[in-house]
């Protein structure tokens, strides 16, 4: 059985915008919600600064002050910090070498394929034991 990240239109749609907002660069966020077996339902998000030094067009960075806001909002609010949202200007939405070395192992990895005008794929992956990326189906219901 595949792993599913559970996400409402309207959430994702907004995830979207802050891709397009941010396009040239990528742009990056933090997605809460809670687990359940093989199914993460997101039921908000946070969009967050690109605290890249240098080329945010292929990197972004998140800043270890916003993850431990992040992780003391999600005890606060009784909800499970579940992955990182970014997106890949006029690339695929596939995780980079990059993505791979920053990635940790129990996070859904939300990557948006954006060009100039629209966002052209979405897809969630999340690392397996082989410290590979396993592709995890984005649904919402």
């Amino acid at each position: 059985m595949s792993k599913k990240v559970i996400v409402d239109h309207e959430i994702l749609a907004s995830m979207h915008r802050h891709a397009l907002a941010d396009f040239p660069n990528e742009c990056v966020g933090f997605f809460f919600g809670e687990s359940a077996g093989e199914a993460k339902k997101v039921t908000e998000y946070t969009p967050l600064e690109n605290s890249k030094v240098g080329d945010q067009r292929r990197r972004f960075e998140v800043d270890p002050k916003d993850y431990m806001a992040a992780e003391k909002y999600a005890i606060e609010s009784k909800q499970e910090l579940l992955g990182v949202y970014h997106s890949h200007p006029k690339h695929p939405a596939e995780p980079s070498v990059h993505d791979r070395a920053q990635a940790l192992p129990f996070f859904s990895y939300i990557i948006a394929s954006v060009s100039e005008t629209a966002v052209q794929n979405t897809r969630s992956w999340q690392l397996n034991e082989q410290n590979e990326f396993e592709e995890e189906i984005i649904t919402n219901e």
